[in-house]
């Protein structure tokens, strides 16, 4: 089985999904992908039978020789943005070949979106056959695209629930003592809602006495914003093996962001058993949070809201806050890398049953 990928970056919540295509299916996986786009250049690992192609040293001339000699089996793309892609899979969608559109988009209904559901249906269908989206409301945006139901598969990310699940070794260590300790991971940018966050970790501190450190990892323009309070902790982007043992030392996750579809740290910090506090414009937000039962959500753009948030989950008992996170562990198990993998499989053995049905 040949397996094509043209991602517009690949990143590490990939590689597991990556692994089970080749481990588990006995794939050959090939990745085309840009590799000088992005805020975080990645290098990826290698892995027996797969074999990645850098966009950037390659002519849309190579780029479909070098597909037409891998005669796919099925083939993936991020999204539509990448106009060679599209040229390069517009024959192989012609000769019945899956082609697969990654979505994590959210239908808003707005003016640009009620116009692209009038126009992408005849377009999108010269050059993909099937959506694998993220979650239900990127599946309703799909059906409003112009994709059939039975065309539509859900499981399109998953974060390295593997590899976070072994903080769930911590959980035993907080039962006594339970760190008073936020954590926000990602991008210091505004759509990361940083200004909201250091406001709201202020008027906590302030308005009701919190006792809580707040620890935000990552990097971006807004740091110096963060700097301002001397009260908070930064950190530059972490490893993995670096990461886990913050967790340890981390009592609530907190993302505020004012825009962010499907983010996979709200799946990897469930994963890894923290409570969590996320703004209501998290897109899978209702996927990974229930209120009371593993954490709070409050008004995006709302500081006051999100500090009356960190008091409310911070005046709660050790027990309390124990029992959230392996409430949020139990709703990180909705899907892992090979959940994701199978559904993409899954698309490939539909089409054989079919093709079977009509001999």
């Amino acid at each position: 089985m040949e397996i094509l990928y043209l991602y517009s970056k690949i990143m590490p919540y990939q590689i597991p999904v990556i692994k089970q295509f080749v481990f588990k299916y006995k794939a050959n996986v090939h990745i085309v992908y840009w590799d000088q786009k992005g805020n975080a250049p990645y290098v990826p690992p290698s892995i027996r039978n797969v074999t990645y192609y850098k966009k950037s040293e390659s002519t849309l001339n190579d780029l479909t020789i070098l597909v037409k000699n891998i005669s796919p089996n099925i083939i993936f793309i991020s999204g539509w943005q990448d106009k060679d892609y599209l040229k390069i899979v517009k024959p192989f969608k012609k000769n019945g070949v899956p082609i697969v559109c990654g979505f994590d988009d959210i239908w808003y209904g707005n003016l640009r979106q009620r116009i692209g559901s009038i126009i992408f249906p005849y377009y999108l269908k010269n050059f993909f056959s099937h959506a694998w989206v993220s979650g239900p409301r990127q599946y309703e945006f799909a059906k409003k695209l112009g994709f059939k139901e039975q065309k539509i598969y859900y499981y399109l990310y998953s974060g390295d629930t593997e590899l976070f699940e072994r903080a769930l070794d911590f959980i035993e260590n907080k039962k006594n003592d339970y760190p008073k300790t936020f954590l926000f991971v990602g991008r210091f940018v505004s759509a990361k809602a940083i200004d909201v966050l250091v406001d709201a970790y202020e008027i906590y501190k302030r308005k009701y006495k919190g006792d809580w450190k707040l620890i935000c990892v990552g990097a971006g323009y807004m740091k110096n914003l963060i700097e301002k309070n001397d009260d908070i902790i930064i950190y530059d982007f972490l490893n993995q093996e670096k990461m886990l043992e913050l967790i340890n030392d981390t009592g609530v996750f907190i993302l505020p962001s004012r825009f962010d579809v499907s983010p996979l740290v709200v799946h990897e910090f469930c994963s890894a058993g923290l409570p969590i506090i996320l703004s209501d414009c998290i897109g899978n937000r209702l996927m990974f949070l229930i209120e009371e039962f593993n954490g709070l959500s409050f008004d995006s753009n709302s500081a006051e809201d999100l500090a009356n948030k960190m008091n409310a989950i911070s005046q709660k008992t050790n027990n309390e806050l124990i029992e959230m996170s392996y409430n949020s562990n139990l709703l990180s198990k909705q899907h892992n890398a090979k959940f994701v993998a199978a559904s993409f499989i899954s698309i490939l053995r539909h089409k054989k049953r079919s093709k079977d049905s009509r001999i």
